[in-house]
């Protein structure tokens, strides 16, 4: 029973720090989509952030409005969309950069290699 719980333990552990480790390494990052314009759509970062997707009442992280990722109607939220965080099966979801450089994708394609899942990185980042 010991072993059980100190390894339950270490598991919870290690799992807490991935989810540090990858809010850490998106932290401040843009998200841009790669729809032929590189709309801007917000950046990875506090919900206090007027630009954060995690900011519920702002441009970017509104379920409302036509930018934000978490509007399910929209070009960037909704499930059948070409450029969707949600489209399963898209192979141009937005682009995670920082410093210039791409870092990844945030995509529900589980396919998608360097890509996260939006509702896991609001989970664990979103505060």
């Amino acid at each position: 029973m010991k072993k059980a719980i100190a390894f339950l333990s270490l598991f919870i552990f290690s799992a807490i720090t991935q989810a540090e480790q990858l809010c850490n390494l998106v932290e401040g990052a843009t998200l841009i989509a790669q729809d032929g314009e590189n709309t801007y759509l917000g950046k990875l970062g506090s919900k206090y952030d007027s630009d954060s997707v995690f900011n519920n009442y702002g441009t970017y992280g509104s379920e409302y409005s036509a930018e934000s990722i978490w509007n399910k109607y929209g070009q960037f939220g909704g499930k059948y969309s070409t450029y969707s965080v949600f489209n399963q099966y898209t192979s141009t979801p937005p682009m995670i950069i920082k410093n210039k450089q791409i870092i990844g994708y945030l995509s529900a394609n589980k396919a998608m290699a360097n890509s996260v899942s939006p509702n896991l990185l609001k989970a664990v980042c979103g505060e």
